[in-house]
């Protein structure tokens, strides 16, 4: 699949409404599109407001309200027991720069079609749920524009100030209020109350598909420690100074990177996990010594004391690179979260579903953030996985199967309608 083209969804394969949500999300690949065959479109961008503009229309156009809560979150509200809490269930719509089509995106468009169809349900059989039903998209979750990462969940969940969030600017100066005002996002107020909350997303991982398995049900997300940290020298003359002379920036930013890396290969089986994902080098010119450079680094584990091993092993390290490459280092910024399991009613609900519709499925834990990990502190949540094929995340080539992703939305559905109707309350 990395070398070649990633297919289109081909909705002639199937019928009825899982026709139409393949229909749908063969238009959602369309914003933002890469000459890759992936998206662009990170939070706040054109292609951000285009493609929430187009999902605005089709939900008014199944009689949802739509609204923008006071950081940009968006929700599709269908209230149809009054003064009742909402499940909130979606995912996100921002991508990282060139990346697939599926994360995020897929699981917004499946909490919009298992909306559709239980809306359509309750009609027909004159059912009153006791939860109301709202489909979110929460606002920058990848946090590559701006950051840190899940920004809306972390503002709806109390984690973030949305005065504080929304001052926070790009690499051009741009604020989140600026960028949210330019898309026509920026609305008010705290969004619905939860009751209960739902995500499904590809599984970014080979583990699923490896081991033939159709439903992942997340009990627990892994711990991570992410920093960002200022790399401080001396600006010079590539050329004219000599090596002794140098504090270059550049080359302790590169032994950082180094030491991630033999962090992660210090703790056996991937118990550990590190990466640098990005630098700014200032100023930038191939003349030049750098004289600054700023890095993201991660920590993740799902041990926490592996974790606080890995992480004291670091910080040991930053002494010795002071030294050695005559910089200073200082940490800037830090996100980090511990390990947390989601609620065992509802992995147990998830379970069920998935057994009820034949579908092979086992339990499994997410390595990487998402919404619902902010979610699952504050209301019970439930979290599903579909196959990722090779394991190919935030990249053009990212793809899952169709039957795979109509097969994750009819568990989703099954999900929702059981927690709309109270099916855990007395758990």
């Amino acid at each position: 699949m990395s070398n070649g083209a990633v297919p289109q969804p081909d909705p002639s394969k199937f019928t009825g409404t899982d026709a139409l949500f393949l229909q749908d999300f063969a238009t959602l690949n369309t914003f933002g599109a890469t000459a890759g065959g992936g998206v662009e479109r990170q939070a706040g961008s054109p292609a951000d407001g285009e493609q929430r503009a187009w999902l605005s229309g089709i939900l008014r156009d199944k009689g949802f309200d739509v609204s923008f809560d006071q950081v940009g979150n968006q929700f599709g509200l269908l209230e149809l027991n009054p003064g009742a809490p909402y499940v909130l269930v979606g995912s996100h719509l921002d991508s990282q720069p060139t990346a697939g089509r599926y994360d995020g995106a897929y699981g917004v468009l499946a909490a919009a079609h298992a909306a559709f169809l239980l809306a359509e349900e309750w009609h027909a059989d004159g059912i009153i749920p006791r939860y109301n039903l709202a489909v979110v998209n929460w606002f920058n979750e990848e946090g590559s524009r701006f950051k840190p990462s899940m920004m809306g969940s972390s503002v709806y969940t109390g984690k973030a100030a949305p005065e504080h969030v929304l001052a926070i600017t790009d690499a051009a100066g741009i604020s989140v209020r600026e960028a949210l005002e330019a898309t026509a996002a920026l609305g008010e107020g705290t969004g619905p109350k939860a009751a209960y909350a739902a995500e499904i997303h590809i599984q970014q991982g080979r583990s699923m598909e490896r081991d033939g398995i159709t439903i992942g049900v997340v009990d627990s997300n892994w711990a991570a420690n992410k920093y960002q940290f200022e790399v401080r020298g001396e600006q010079s003359h590539t050329g004219s100074t000599i090596i002794a002379d140098r504090h270059d920036a550049l080359l302790g930013a590169s032994m950082l990177v180094v030491a991630a890396r033999e962090i992660a290969d210090h703790f056996p089986d991937g118990a550990v996990h590190t990466s640098v994902g990005q630098l700014d080098v200032s100023p930038n010119s191939p003349v030049v010594v750098p004289s600054l450079v700023t890095l993201l680094l991660d920590l993740r584990s799902a041990d926490e004391e592996l974790l606080a091993e890995a992480d004291r092993i670091l910080h040991d390290r930053i002494g010795q690179i002071e030294a050695a490459a005559r910089v200073e280092i200082s940490k800037t910024g830090s996100h980090c979260w511990p390990v947390t399991p989601y609620q065992p009613e509802g992995v147990a609900l998830a379970e069920k579903m998935a057994a009820d519709r034949g579908l092979t499925y086992s339990r499994i834990k997410t390595l990487a953030g998402h919404d619902s990990t902010n979610l699952k502190d504050v209301v019970p949540t439930v979290m599903l996985f579909v196959p990722s094929v090779e394991g190919i995340s935030h990249n053009e080539h990212e793809y899952t199967t169709d039957q795979d992703i109509v097969s994750g939305l009819h568990v989703l559905t099954d999900v929702v309608r059981s927690l709309c109707l109270g099916e855990l309350d007395a758990r």
